[in-house]
């Protein structure tokens, strides 16, 4: 039995809680290649230091007075970082108590590799736990991980560091390695994505007319603003049900949308369980995921897996995920007119797009279905440790 110990700055809080779900489901798959994972993620508000989730073992870290352990989860680490010199002070905290407690677990549970899941803070941590401990590092950078790299000289250092001492880095879309290659060319990312649930995410049950969906944050990046100039063009009227996500405020969406005359059209949803979100995936006519520079988007395979066509901007992972025409509709990244057009082309279809959807389940399916991720996760992991000197 092989065992890793998984860094994440994102694992699941409780078994039904949607944030960093995917970590816990390579996880989970991975058993069944003979691979054992221990998690470690930062302590959260009323969550215990101890737990288990499915069998996957996971502990958390203080890194802060309670009072200020507001970084992990929240989806504000980054604003939150350059908010303040306390800000930054706290930041520095989490990655020394994650190198600390990384160490600590990985010689508690007899680990033979770290896997980081992105590269800041976890990736960070790893590099200096692993050679402390004596373990090869795995990175994996999801998405957010360029924007974090970019944001200054020294991020930017900080990111070439981090992926340099990974005895690999993965990404999880093809053009998150591109970009990745852009800003450390000397390293050569595999693309590996994460698993998704088809067990949970399926089709069933009678589609909506004319109702779109949007899950994910509501900041310029998720394109909502985008999403709601496109709803006050389009000849078709449909609902649209916008599931919040974390650290967001609908204040000014809400308000955007009674100026543009389409807030009668729009529900608004807090962050939902993994069962609610299926369910809300499964009555909808469409997931939009008006989404730039995305590292994958996985709402868009989870939509897919519940035979539902996605409209997406031509952007970052979603290319992956959407083809255009075949199992879903794509748009030019940033054009509302465009996307209005597509989703009225969308909705006069005589299926509205349910042809679409099925052949988009079939595509993620033979994607990103868990034992396929496993498998090539856990190649990667017994490739790098039969590479390692012995003796």
């Amino acid at each position: 039995m092989t065992r890793v110990l998984f860094l994440a700055h994102s694992f699941p809080r409780t078994a039904d809680d949607p944030v960093g779900s995917f970590i816990l489901r390579l996880a989970v798959a991975l058993r069944d290649e003979g691979i054992e994972v221990h998690a470690l993620a930062p302590a959260a508000p009323g969550v215990p230091a101890e737990d288990s989730f499915e069998g996957i073992p996971v502990r958390r870290f203080r890194y802060a007075p309670a009072s200020r352990e507001t970084l992990a989860y929240s989806g504000t680490m980054l604003s939150q970082a350059r908010g303040s010199l306390a800000g930054a002070a706290v930041v520095t905290s989490l990655v020394t108590a994650d190198a600390i407690a990384a160490l600590r677990e990985a010689r508690r549970s007899g680990a033979q590799l770290i896997h980081a899941h992105w590269w800041f803070p976890a990736g960070l941590a790893g590099t200096i736990a692993g050679p402390l401990a004596g373990l090869p590092l795995v990175t994996t950078l999801h998405g957010s991980d360029v924007r974090a790299a970019r944001s200054g000289k020294v991020a930017t250092a900080l990111f070439r560091r981090v992926l340099r001492r990974s005895a690999r880095v993965t990404t999880v879309s093809h053009w998150l390695a591109d970009e990745a290659r852009a800003l450390v060319p000397d390293v050569a990312p595999v693309v590996a994505p994460m698993p998704v649930a088809p067990t949970l995410f399926h089709p069933g049950g009678p589609r909506d007319r004319d109702r779109l969906l949007f899950i994910g944050k509501l900041n310029p990046q998720k394109g909502i603003e985008h999403l709601l100039r496109a709803l006050a063009a389009m000849r078709a009227k449909p609902a649209l049900d916008v599931v919040v996500g974390v650290g967001s405020d609908a204040g000014g969406v809400r308000a955007l949308a009674a100026s543009l005359g389409v807030d009668a059209q729009l529900r608004f949803h807090p962050l939902l369980t993994q069962a609610q979100l299926a369910e809300l995936y499964r009555r909808c006519t469409a997931l939009v995921a008006p989404f730039t520079e995305e590292g994958l988007g996985l709402v868009a395979i989870e939509a897919a897996l519940c035979a539902q066509p996605v409209v997406a901007f031509a952007s970052g992972g979603l290319l992956d995920i959407v083809v255009d025409g075949r199992t879903g509709l794509l748009t030019p990244a940033g054009d509302p007119g465009a996307l209005a057009a597509a989703l009225d082309r969308l909705l006069a279809m005589p299926d509205q797009g349910a042809a679409l959807g099925e052949e988009g389940r079939r595509h993620a399916l033979a994607t990103f279905a868990p034992q396929a991720v496993a498998r090539r996760y856990a190649a990667l992991y017994r490739e790098i440790l039969a590479a390692r000197p012995t003796g």
